[in-house]
């Protein structure tokens, strides 16, 4: 089923693949609408991947102590590649839409045509709206999402699932955030509360990545 056109266009110019930096590549995409920065975790033989996005912060940042760069490694070790997001505007919702759209379109490119997309607070809702415009998406997990802009979580499943994982001590975002995004989601969708976890969930951090880990690769092979 095709989905709604994007209301807001970005053109790409130019890709650059800079030198190895530890275990991915930095990846420049020029567009029509600024410069866009990644991090690229290469995997052997992928046909599946999976794109990261921070919160209004900015930068490269991440959860659950460390989370999104353990996640890249892991799963390029079963061949699924994965790229980091660095936001051009990171408190703009639309622009940080199209870097990650943008970055969709690179993997696609690349033969990597079957995405989770993983997004933090601010990142929950410019995932959950990537995912409602591209036909490549088929998982969505989200760690303590804002409430604004998660509505177009109802336009997602069967055909994507969604994974939301929120602390029960958020000092930012209350849990009902999740609550709202999961009672405006259509199956299969899960909702995690982890008892006195915070916005970051760092107390919570094994288990975290242990649970969107084997989401992840669960869902990806379901979709294959």
């Amino acid at each position: 089923m095709e989905r709604k056109r994007k209301p807001f266009l970005m053109e790409i110019a130019g890709v650059e693949l800079g030198t190895a930096q530890d275990d991915y590549l930095p990846l420049t995409l020029a567009t029509s609408r600024g410069t866009i920065a990644y991090r690229y975790y290469q995997a052997t033989h992928a046909r599946c991947g999976a794109v990261f996005v921070s919160g209004v912060g900015g930068g490269f940042g991440t959860p659950s102590q460390g989370l999104y760069p353990q996640l890249c490694r892991v799963l390029a070790r079963q061949s699924i590649a994965s790229l980091w997001v660095r936001f051009r505007h990171p408190t703009i919702l639309e622009e940080s839409i199209l870097d990650v759209l943008a970055g969709i379109s690179y993997l696609s490119d690349a033969g990597i045509d079957t995405l989770a997309l993983i997004g933090w607070s601010f990142g929950g809702a410019v995932v959950i709206q990537a995912a409602a415009h591209s036909d490549h998406v088929r998982t969505v997990v989200t760690l303590a999402t804002q409430s604004y802009g998660v509505a177009p979580v109802a336009q997602l499943g069967p055909h994507c699932s969604v994974l939301l994982l929120h602390g029960t001590g958020d000092e930012r975002l209350p849990p009902s955030c999740s609550e709202y995004a999961y009672d405006l989601a259509n199956e299969p969708k899960r909702l995690i509360y982890y008892d006195g976890a915070g916005h970051a969930l760092n107390e919570v951090a094994d288990e975290v990545r242990q649970v969107v880990g084997d989401w992840i690769v669960e869902q990806l092979n379901v979709a294959q």
